[in-house]
């Protein structure tokens, strides 16, 4: 019996659209009533998640999607997952819930046994936890991480702070308020804060009109595809952009503390950095004195074929910081030197300093995906998945520009040539009962759960070879 089948045994099997346009009109009834006390304008539509099943979303129309964006890829499961349902019922989650204790001053006595569950999941090399409430929060509790890492060896561990940095940081001055950098890079997305805005670098819309810091953005590689028959050319574009980030690294106006990247950029058009350039970075780090933090908070989780992605770069030494959020239902960041939690008590800290009950379904979540082998079943999934894509590339190829994603799960992501053209792909797959995601101004971008399977897929690629034929 199939994972699906077995959380999920009245699963629909197959999409169903009753109206003629999306959102339908109780929808728009719905979100109109909604949007009188709440911005409504980015909704696709309104969902009921009380009906919502497995792979399944449903609308307030009644209209039943199979779902490949899965909660902008923040979905593990499914929708419905019995497992994290008896999670939620257990008395640790009542106990969360009710009487939420702020962690830092009151922590629970769950609360070891909790992040125990979470940390058997970690990347390979990290063993301890920070927790947060969001991805963006995550970035920047990782930013703040950093400095004070870096700033703690610059002073000496052991050294307590100087009256002058007391004085001077309550004014927001040097040296007590240090004019250090995040390298991060063009196209990225680490979110919508003041610090994560400042190293998001993907679309205007993401961060006009906020106050920014002056930090600088490296370029991402972007390959040829496939990545077979383009080893030389796409080697180059790694040396060309490294040599960018050490140039970045060496010369900016201030000091480059930290450098964060993400292994696939999502927000930005699902590029992908290779093996031989995020090890490359590790070395730039360690030569240079920079913490090396990587973005997991869209790619982890199995969504790429393994616990972590930037697993399959096998990044030696382990890097310095990994954030995480999204298919987690919790955030924070990994980490393995006790040298960066800060020299004294209350610096990386707030009122809650997490979220216990988001903890108790990431411990839930990570244990399914332990107990089911789902990263398995991911890759297993996204290879069948993309042998589907590859014969629609052949026969469509001006629509499946830049296939990528193979050997990399379901994450799978390919260009139209323009995004008018791209927008009406994905509003055709909601007719026909395809909930999908767009990133950048050209890309589809495939974010099932990981109980998607090839039954899954080939409705999908069903529905898809109709709407390409059509535009």
């Amino acid at each position: 019996m199939s994972v699906c089948t077995q959380y999920y045994p009245d699963e629909p099997t197959a999409p169903v659209v009753k109206t003629s346009a999306v959102p339908g009109p109780e929808s728009v009834k719905e979100l109109e009533s909604l949007g009188k006390v709440f911005d409504a304008r980015p909704a696709y539509f309104m969902a009921d998640y009380e009906k919502s099943k497995g792979n399944y979303i449903v609308d307030a129309d009644g209209n039943t999607y199979l779902d490949l964006y899965a909660q902008i890829a923040s979905i593990a499961l499914g929708y419905n997952n019995p497992k994290l349902i008896e999670a939620a019922k257990s008395p640790e989650m009542i106990r969360a819930l009710v009487d939420r204790p702020a962690l830092g001053n009151f922590p629970s006595k769950d609360l070891t046994p909790i992040l125990q569950k979470i940390l058997k999941f970690a990347p390979k090399g990290q063993d301890k936890i920070w927790s947060g409430l969001s991805g963006a929060d995550a970035n920047e509790l990782a930013f703040k991480a950093a400095f004070m890492y870096y700033r703690a060896k610059e002073r000496g561990y052991n050294k307590d702070f100087s009256s002058e940095e007391n004085v001077s940081v309550m004014k927001n001055a040097q040296p007590g308020s240090p004019h250090l950098a995040v390298l991060s890079f063009k196209k990225a997305f680490h979110g919508r804060l003041f610090a994560s805005g400042s190293t998001t670098c993907s679309k205007p819309i993401h961060k006009l009109d906020f106050p920014a810091f002056e930090w600088p953005h490296a370029e991402y590689p972007h390959y040829q595809f496939p990545l077979t028959e383009n080893d030389a050319a796409n080697r180059a574009e790694d040396d060309r952009c490294l040599k960018i980030v050490e140039h970045l690294i060496t010369s900016w106006s201030i000091p480059v503390a930290a450098l964060i990247i993400e292994p696939i950029q999502s927000e930005g058009g699902d590029n992908h950095a290779s093996k031989y350039f995020l090890q490359s970075l590790r070395d730039l780090t360690l030569k240079h004195g920079v913490v090396y933090i990587v973005d997991e908070v869209q790619t982890g989780v199995g969504a790429t074929g393994k616990a972590w992605c930037h697993e399959w770069a096998d990044i030696q030494p382990p890097v310095d910081l990994v954030t995480f959020s999204k298919k987690f239902q919790s955030a924070g960041y990994f980490f393995h030197d006790p040298l960066f939690v800060p020299n004294k008590p209350y610096r990386q800290f707030n009122t809650w300093c997490g979220e216990p009950a988001r903890m108790i379904i990431a411990g839930a979540i990570a244990q399914e995906v332990q107990d089911q082998n789902l990263s398995a079943q991911c890759a297993r999934v996204g290879d069948y998945l993309f042998g589907k894509l590859e014969a629609l590339q052949s026969q469509y190829p001006e629509k499946f520009q830049r296939l990528r994603g193979q050997g990399r799960g379901t994450f799978i992501a390919w260009d139209l040539p323009s995004g008018a053209e791209r927008d009406a792909l994905l509003k055709s797959l909601k007719l026909k009962g395809c909930n999908v995601g767009g990133c950048a101004e050209l890309s589809v971008r495939l974010r099932p759960t990981l109980s998607f399977e090839e039954k899954h897929a080939d409705i999908f690629v069903d529905a898809l070879s109709k709407a390409v034929a059509e535009i």
